[in-house]
């Protein structure tokens, strides 16, 4: 059997509720085609809400608290196997282009980092670096960038590739560490949309799957996109394309965070004071006020919606590439984000450590031709922890032993119901002060906080939007004793027996 080539998709930050498939008022024509062609997961999940943990996740086929990279700030190990290094073995070339985030934006002595200032703008170091750094954590050929929208972390290969398409003034598009541009959280984007970097990133995706395609050898390819990640900032016609005071607006229900553990209330109170969870000396995503006027909210879900249809453009753009190169019976493609977010949603913005499903669960659709059954809908409990597994055991290569993953080919190819019957997901962001760990089941979430008695208890099937808490309900005492022993047992099956045992003394 030819091998099949495969194309992971992933955007970053985006809602699991901004499919025009399941939202009438999102457009997403292309990523709706893909949910007709291929298979959709309602209950995918990320294994940590924050974007270095969950990335690493991905190509390690491990937990945050196994890998390393276990909050932002932090660095997958230069030396980390992953699924890059078992497709190579397997005759595979491998590739990511856009974000990879698997190293901190600062770098030392001890943990040097190539995402980090000054040499994510060093443009000769970027001209040379897969010829200096092959295979970097697996991949083989790299073409990287680091930003969200305008921000002022432009360099890399984006910068590359503009400078190279006639986009000389391209630094007037971005801001400076001095805030040469407005930096309001909203705004419109000028950069002319071909130097967008959905644009670059389509772009080189179609011209590699190309040169892999020509030379007969199957590809795994990592397209890698920046939105929808705040800032609010794109081009017309997305900026305009959606008119706020039409859009369906989240809110928060009164009342709703007098039983939840104290940080949800805190979120909403003017005065609060969040320094005890900065004793690192380093920031916690989502630890300050996050009260925001409807107006402003309503502008910020216009653009976001604004920024996801300009992105199903270009994932579209790349599915078509597929079907011009003929290759898309052969191709198996998984597009999926890295984790949710907040616009509103329990009076809440962006992320942080509030595990609700706006948070940890994901949009994730998978389609291969023949094999995939089509505009088929599963409930069945996925994790991006489980991609690599998946992956080798679709190629037919032997899962590693240090993957602590589970493989979803049979649930994905329809014949199985299910692979695994909870989701863990881990926020530890700060040593002491946050650290939270979230256990998922077909019916209930329970999250445990270290050395703190409070938790969070929640019914997804009588409670779907998480407002009633019942970790300190006295009727439901033994259920969440019950979901205690669960989690454990969960985190004792979750353990990486890497090394085999080979004698019995």
């Amino acid at each position: 059997m030819t091998k099949p080539n495969i194309l992971l998709i992933t955007s970053d930050q985006q809602h699991f509720n901004t499919l025009g498939a399941f939202n009438r008022e999102v457009k997403t024509p292309n990523l709706d085609r893909l949910m007709q062609q291929g298979a959709t997961f309602t209950r995918a999940y990320c294994p940590n809400p924050t974007c270095t943990p969950t990335r690493a996740s991905i190509l390690t086929g491990n937990y945050p608290s196994q890998h390393g990279a276990w909050t932002l700030g932090t660095k997958l190990p230069d030396d980390s196997h992953t699924v890059g290094h078992d497709l190579m073995d397997a005759g595979y070339r491998t590739t990511l282009v856009g974000k990879a985030h698997f190293q901190p934006l600062k770098s030392t002595d001890e943990y040097s980092s190539v995402e980090s200032y000054p040499i994510l703008q060093d443009m000769e170091f970027w001209k040379t670096f897969n010829d200096e750094q092959t295979p970097w954590y697996g991949f083989e050929h790299c073409e990287l960038a680091r930003n969200h929208t305008d921000e002022a972390h432009v360099g890399q290969h984006y910068a590359l590739w503009l400078e190279e398409n006639g986009c000389d003034n391209w630094r007037d598009y971005f801001r400076t560490p001095t805030g040469k541009l407005d930096d309001a959280p909203e705004r419109k984007w000028e950069i002319p949309e071909k130097y967008h970097y959905n644009s670059w990133i389509a772009e080189r995706t179609h011209s590699l799957m190309k040169e892999y395609s020509e030379s007969n050898e199957p590809f795994f390819m990592w397209a890698s996109f920046f939105d929808p990640h705040p800032s609010y900032c794109v081009p017309e016609p997305y900026y305009s394309m959606y008119d706020p005071e039409a859009l369906t607006l989240p809110t928060v229900i009164v009342g709703e965070h007098d039983k939840n553990p104290p940080h949800f209330a805190m979120t909403q109170d003017d005065n609060a004071d969040f320094s005890p969870y900065f004793e690192s000396g380093e920031g916690v995503h989502g630890m300050h006020k996050h009260c925001q006027d409807e107006k402003t909210l309503r502008k910020y879900l216009a653009v976001y919606y604004g920024m996801v249809t300009m992105l199903d453009k270009y994932v579209g753009k790349i599915l078509d590439q597929l079907d011009t190169l003929g290759i898309t019976d052969n191709t198996l493609v998984v597009f999926s984000t890295d984790h949710g977010h907040f616009i509103g949603q329990h009076g809440l913005s962006a992320k942080g450590p509030f595990m609700y499903e706006d948070m940890i669960k994901i949009p994730y659709i998978v389609r291969y031709p023949k094999q995939v059954p089509e505009n088929t809908q599963s409930d069945a409990l996925q994790s991006l922890v489980d991609l690599a597994p998946t992956f080798l055991d679709i190629i037919g290569v032997k899962i590693p032993t240090s993957m602590t993953g589970v493989s979803q080919k049979d649930v994905w190819f329809g014949n199985k119901l299910e692979a695994r019957n909870h989701i863990i997901c881990e926020h530890h962001h700060e040593p002491t002060t946050v650290n939270v760990r979230t256990y998922v089941d077909k019916r209930y979430k329970l999250s445990v906080y270290y050395n703190q008695s409070y938790g969070e208890l929640f019914d997804l099937e009588k409670d779907p939007d998480e407002i009633n808490n019942l970790w300190d309900n006295a009727e439901y005492t033994e259920l969440k004793m019950a979901l205690l022993l669960k989690y454990i047992w969960a985190e004792l099956g979750k353990e990486p027996m890497w090394m085999p045992r080979i004698s019995g003394a």
